[in-house]
């Protein structure tokens, strides 16, 4: 995630920071130091939040690790002002698996619940219930009610929030998985509505919840109808076939040429029948900036990149085409370059397929 800071690594899970968060974090300790004056104030205050997101990350792993008994990994986990995202690999399209992985996050918090009650009984710092508040003056005690309220919000059937994966589970157990999401996602949306209501009478910071549900569930419901179009579907029935190559000793003057003279943004560089760069339009701008139009190709282009072999369904290659930072991914077969595929023209496809889907429907009269 941009502008996020790589900040520790476990189990060979990274754990990154956003610039919000750090935001966050001043401006609780410069309130607590106005309210009070009082370094000790601001050390409580800034402690208790930091204490409040370790409960986030451990929420978060919680999932990660579920998903990771089902063999899905997880990317990072990135800490951010309205709480904590796992990005994992992918859902788990199994309702079983989807449903462990949703309900373990909301399990943990539960779990850290018990035991810091245990612990509040054991030193004498609750004689009941009816004490536990966001507003007590006992630092475990608050500690504990944020983790039962997080245990609670997150159950919300809100979708993309874990409770609203529950909801796509349980659903998906009954009917098709687009349909169930479908289903959820709608769902997720009045739930963002009703939030956003409810942050304009109360508590402003629930708007921004809304808003970030709201968009999650629009975007997760159009990647799940997105992947359906394109399953079962061999990339080589989509990609590119009409494109140019450049070499690594080409000059970069050369890729300025083919610019303007065709449609083309990003240039596989080939050496020997083999791939080994992408030379995209903006490091093309980048060297033409720095080192003029007789550099070579080499200079400027990326070799890092990844490739689709021919015969990889198309939903797997797009999703991993919007998962990496270049827009282009060339496609081999036996390690040569038969073609390109890009999200331009894997949207294309699909607006062709729509219309060949509407093509086949009776005419309505």
């Amino acid at each position: 995630m941009k502008w996020s800071w790589k900040i520790a690594r476990v189990a060979g899970i990274d754990i990154s920071i956003h610039t919000t968060f750090l935001i966050l974090i001043g401006w609780i300790g410069i309130s607590a130091w106005l309210a009070d004056h009082s370094l000790g104030a601001v050390v409580e205050s800034v402690g208790f939040v930091l204490a409040l997101f370790a409960c986030v990350v451990i929420h978060e792993f919680s999932h990660a690790l579920v998903a990771r008994k089902y063999g899905i990994q997880t990317r990072d986990i990135t800490l951010l002002p309205i709480g904590g995202v796992a990005r994992l690999e992918r859902m788990p399209e199994d309702p079983r698996q989807e449903l462990w992985v949703a309900i373990a996050g909301p399990l943990a918090n539960v779990v850290l619940s018990v035991i810091l009650l245990v612990v509040l009984q054991l030193t004498g710092g609750l004689k009941s219930l009816a004490d536990l508040s966001l507003q007590s003056s006992s630092f475990l005690a608050r500690l504990t009610m944020v983790n039962i309220t997080l245990a609670l919000f997150n159950l919300l059937p809100a979708f993309p929030m874990d409770g609203g994966r529950v909801v796509r589970a349980l659903l998906a157990s009954r009917m098709e998985y687009t349909r169930a999401t479908h289903y959820a996602s709608v769902l997720g949306q009045v739930m963002a509505f009703i939030l956003g209501f409810i942050g304009l009478l109360f508590n402003p910071f629930l708007i921004f919840i809304a808003f970030f549900v709201w968009i999650g569930a629009a975007q997760e419901s159009s990647m799940v109808q997105v992947k359906s179009a394109l399953g079962g579907i061999p990339v080589n029935r989509a990609m590119l076939t009409n494109f140019a190559t450049l070499t690594p000793t080409d000059r970069l003057q050369q890729a300025v040429d083919l610019i303007l003279s065709g449609y083309q943004q990003d240039f596989p560089v080939v050496s020997g029948g083999r791939v080994v760069g992408i030379l995209t339009r903006q490091d093309l701008m980048h060297a033409l900036s720095r080192d003029g139009v007789t550099a070579n190709v080499a200079s400027a282009m990326q070799q890092q990149f990844e490739t689709a072999d021919s015969t990889e369904m198309l939903d797997v290659v797009s999703q991993r085409l919007g998962e990496q930072p270049l827009h282009t991914m060339p496609v081999v077969h036996n390690g040569e370059l038969v073609g390109l595929v890009t999200m331009d023209n894997v949207g294309e496809f699909l607006m062709v397929q729509a219309a060949l889907e509407q093509s086949k429907k009776p005419n309505s009269v």
